[in-house]
């Protein structure tokens, strides 16, 4: 009955691949046994059959020792998950606090280009007050007489600082032009940089915001990873968000680093677009003032030159005088010595010496062939006199021409120095540009002598 009732267990525990099969084939007990075999061998099997369950469940439970949760699960998955959360929000800090920087440093770089346009604006305000400085200095020279309004040097001069003007207001226009796309992208990418700080200090509710600063050397040291101190219960600073993997679902996403790398760019390109206008400015200011010198110069120079003629007109005029004077003088003696060889106007204030019909010419010419010379000579004297009497007048008329006509030019020459006298006056009253558009301009009505 035993044999019979093992049979079902045996078959059992042989689907259950626990059997011994026939290598375990059970050995005698005792070879004097008087039981049968079978009998015996059916215990020996069951009894190594329980050893190997005991044995397989002693496996079981050292396996489930060591892969069975705890009773602490809950405690410890907690935890897990508050370092998972502390180490994921502690990199979003580190990342929020580089894009903070970045947007600060995007924000200082705004400011300086916006001082950078304050000045090229300034430059230009200045330039265009040149221009029309320029337009007021070539109006003030038009009132010049007509005789002084031919093309002269200083007209030149005034015509390239025209010019150059001109071509430094284009520079100016341009560079405000790049400068002011330029303050457009810089505020583009702040206003990222903010959208993107904004989304990712969502997550920063429940953790302290400040870092600690560290120099750039402690930051190359820092590790990848946030670990505690041996010796201090604080957290180790963490790495800069350019040595973090850009990940999608990580701290450092793919859109903060387009942001980062954006604002970068843009403030590179401020930096390079600043010392651009910086030496713009530069050299349009030095070009612009030896521009000014220069035509200063040549209008100093022009008044010179026409002082120079205006001081030989005065000479000539006095020499002019003086010719004048002197054949004044000689027309009035040839007129007296006219006057004198015509004689007294009445005969009887003839005296008898003065008289042609004299006694000593009388008796003189009771000869035949006696005849005198001395009316002849008389009337050809007087003839003499009146041709040097006319050629003296005719001289006189030529220099009060000449005089009167050095006497114009004089004129035309002084209103001449006055009119450039004027146009420089103003230019170096306007030259600090501290006048408006508005401001009344020199007098277009020349100077009188």
């Amino acid at each position: 009955m035993m044999a019979v009732a093992m049979e079902p267990l045996t078959m059992s525990l042989e689907g259950m691949g626990l059997s011994g099969g026939s290598s375990m084939a059970p050995q005698p007990m005792n070879s004097s046994s008087i039981g049968p075999q079978k009998w015996s061998n059916s215990t020996v099997k069951t009894v190594k059959l329980s050893q190997s369950i005991v044995d397989r469940a002693d496996r079981a439970i050292e396996i489930g020792k060591a892969t069975d949760p705890l009773p602490t699960i809950r405690e410890v998955v907690a935890e897990l998950s508050n370092n998972e959360i502390k180490r994921y929000t502690r990199e979003v800090r580190v990342v929020v606090a580089r894009l903070r920087q970045s947007f600060l440093e995007t924000n200082e770089e705004i400011r300086s280009l916006l001082r950078a346009k304050a000045m090229i604006e300034k430059a230009h305000e200045h330039t265009r007050k040149d221009i029309q400085l320029n337009r007021d200095s070539v109006k003030g020279r038009e009132v010049r007489p007509q005789r002084e309004k031919p093309r002269d040097g200083a007209d030149d001069l005034l015509n390239a600082e025209r010019m150059h003007l001109l071509n430094m207001k284009k520079m100016y226009e341009a560079q405000l032009k790049l400068i002011k796309q330029q303050l457009h992208i810089l505020d583009v990418a702040r206003k990222r940089l903010g959208a993107v700080t904004q989304e990712r200090t969502r997550v920063m509710d429940l953790i302290c915001n400040s870092l600690t600063p560290m120099s750039a050397q402690e930051q190359r040291r820092s590790s990848k990873e946030f670990t505690r101190s041996h010796t201090d219960t604080n957290f180790c600073r963490p790495s800069t968000p350019e040595n973090f993997k850009v990940d999608p679902l990580g701290a450092y996403t793919p859109e903060c680093d387009r942001a980062l790398q954006e604002a970068k760019s843009a403030r590179e390109r401020g930096l390079h677009l600043r010392q651009e206008t910086a030496n713009v400015i530069d050299k349009c200011d030095k070009l612009r003032k030896a521009v000014n010198r220069s035509v200063n110069s040549g209008i100093t120079q022009k008044m010179g030159e026409t002082t120079s003629l205006k001081q030989q007109l005065d000479m000539g005029i006095g020499e002019n005088r003086h010719a004048t004077h002197r054949n004044q003088r000689w027309y009035d003696l040839t007129e007296r010595a006219y006057e004198y060889s015509q004689g007294p106007i009445m005969y009887h204030d003839i005296m008898t010496h003065e008289r042609l019909d004299r006694p000593q010419v009388r008796v003189f010419q009771r000869h035949p062939g006696t005849q005198l010379k001395e009316p002849q000579e008389i009337v050809r004297g007087g003839d003499g006199l009146l041709e040097s009497m006319k050629a003296t007048s005719r001289n006189i008329g030529l220099l009060n021409i000449a005089r009167q006509r050095m006497n114009e030019d004089k004129s035309d020459k002084l209103a001449g120095i006055n009119a450039d006298g004027d146009v420089l006056r103003m230019r170096r009253r306007k030259a600090d540009h501290k006048w408006g558009y508005g401001e009344a301009r020199i007098s277009l009505v020349p100077t009188l002598p």
